[in-house]
């Protein structure tokens, strides 16, 4: 024969009700957290956009052996913001019509470097750096040659791709470290 407790089942009381949907309210909450953190840490990012060449300007009409400061715009992407930027490259043509387009900082603190004329070389005037026509530093504290442009020249226009970074000179085994590293700090 069955007792009373067995023939009707447990019935749930009003706190273990309240308990039960806070534990749910807790799961669900828990997983709203949880599953964007995980995809973030390890779900690849398939989506990033390749860097694409931007028209510098056309360079059809550029004198061989003088450098020219070219201005372009450079659009930014910044998650849903656009934003259009103001850029310059000192661009070269040598004698075999060959371009180079060098990026406008110094390699010493990154400050904005120009052409002298008399003595054909780039100056930076903060820290005295000096500059061949070809980007090699010919004296002052800079530790490498100009940083360069990735440059393609197609029907006369200039495409620009990102900066790239010289490499080291060759009588500089150190690494550079500017004064305000933070590996100094350390």
């Amino acid at each position: 024969m069955k007792t009373d407790s067995q023939a009707h089942p447990q019935e749930v009381s009003r706190r273990g009700f309240y308990a039960q949907a806070i534990f749910v309210l807790n799961a669900i909450m828990g997983a709203a957290l949880a599953l964007p953190t995980l995809a973030y840490l390890f779900v690849p990012q398939t989506n990033r956009k390749k860097q694409s060449l931007i028209d510098a300007g056309d360079v059809s009409q550029l004198p061989s052996g003088v450098p020219v400061e070219m201005t372009f715009q450079q659009s930014r992407v910044d998650g849903w913001k656009v934003s259009t930027q103001k850029r310059t490259a000192w661009v070269v043509k040598n004698a075999a019509n060959e371009i180079t387009a060098f990026g406008p900082q110094c390699t010493h603190l990154g400050c904005a470097y120009h052409w002298d004329e008399r003595p054909k070389q780039f100056v930076c005037p903060c820290h005295t750096s000096l500059f061949s026509i070809d980007g090699k530093v010919l004296a002052g504290p800079a530790p490498r040659p100009l940083d360069r442009y990735v440059s393609e020249v197609r029907n006369g226009r200039l495409l620009l791709g990102p900066l790239k970074q010289s490499e080291e000179s060759a009588g500089n085994t150190e690494p550079h470290r500017s004064p305000c590293s933070r590996e100094d700090a350390a």
